[in-house]
């Protein structure tokens, strides 16, 4: 039998033991994780999708105009592509790279990202936005655009999010662009109610991470002794996502265990919302000076480019 653990097992296994315990976010998509989030975007209480849809359709023109003829699209988080499709009619990209954790979910959209657009070199990227991006060789380095929507960016702390902005600086050189989508701060009511639906379609997405993980590390967790818990951290300006235990148990996995008490949770994500000001602060510190911010009515997302 192979001891060896992997890099994945590691991070999983060292979560686990802290305490509180964590598990990465990074870790909710597997297949299903990826779809339960498709269907997320869809609900009613989730503003984001919609809310940054509706401010690409408003001001496509100008985007169109500011971001000019990029030679290449990459898409971070590309998910099921859709966001990138649009972006794809509206600026005609020679090619376009959709990167994606979930190496299933990213070939099935980008088989049919290919059928919707012949005449663009299309490739998908299977990778860890913690880790460094190693794009195609084939690529041209020239007139790169990354464009990174959804306000994923705010599951990463200030620092990591800083050194990802970082990272996407490298990948542009000195004539591409960065554009990003951004949650903002608002009524913790609304914050709320997007993280903890009433259909329980974001539960389910969080308790998924635990059939993942037993995957991952031959864990024992039953996910009927767990449940979602969700709320705005105003101090840290954050979403939280944690799953509690429903009664002690004890946990364990091919090369260890731990026990967990009623009402003990592991720590699955947080998600940052930012003002205005800071975000722009925080891509300046990241080599990233030049900005056009665009808001919906209610100021509720942001819509940023930004260049070096």
């Amino acid at each position: 039998m192979n001891n060896i653990l992997t890099s994945d097992q590691l991070e999983i296994i060292k979560g686990l033991m802290q305490v509180p315990a964590t598990i990465s976010p990074k870790y909710f998509y597997d297949a299903k994780g990826s779809a339960l989030f498709e269907d997320i975007t869809r609900l009613q209480a989730y503003y984001p999708t919609r809310t940054e849809h509706a401010i690409m359709s408003i001001h496509a023109p100008e985007i169109a105009r500011r971001v000019g003829a990029s030679c290449t699209l990459i898409e971070l988080g590309a998910g099921n592509c859709q966001k990138a499709k649009a972006l794809c009619e509206l600026i005609k990209p020679a090619h376009f790279v959709a990167v994606d954790i979930s190496e299933e979910f990213l070939h099935d959209a980008v088989a049919r990202m290919r059928l919707t657009f012949p005449d663009i070199d299309i490739q998908a990227l299977a990778a860890d936005l913690t880790a460094d991006i190693g794009l195609p060789a084939s690529l041209p380095a020239q007139r790169r655009l990354v464009f990174y929507p959804g306000s994923s960016i705010g599951n990463f702390d200030p620092p990591q999010a800083q050194a990802l902005l970082s990272r996407i600086r490298d990948l542009i050189a000195d004539d591409g662009a960065l554009l990003i989508g951004v949650d903002l701060v608002k009524d913790e009511a609304v914050l709320n109610a997007a993280y903890d639906d009433g259909e329980g379609v974001t539960a389910a997405f969080n308790l998924n991470v635990l059939d993942h993980v037993n995957r991952l590390i031959g864990s024992d967790f039953d996910t009927n002794q767990w449940q979602h818990r969700a709320f705005f951290n105003a101090d840290r300006s954050r979403i939280e996502m944690h799953l509690e235990a429903k009664a002690n148990q004890l946990i364990h996995w091919r090369h260890g265990a731990r026990s967990f008490a009623r009402g003990e949770r592991i720590h699955t994500e947080n998600s940052y919302k930012y003002r205005v000001e800071d975000f722009v602060e925080l891509l300046e510190r990241a080599g990233l000076p030049q900005t056009q911010v665009w808001t919906d009515e209610h100021a509720w997302f942001a819509v940023v480019l930004a260049r070096p």
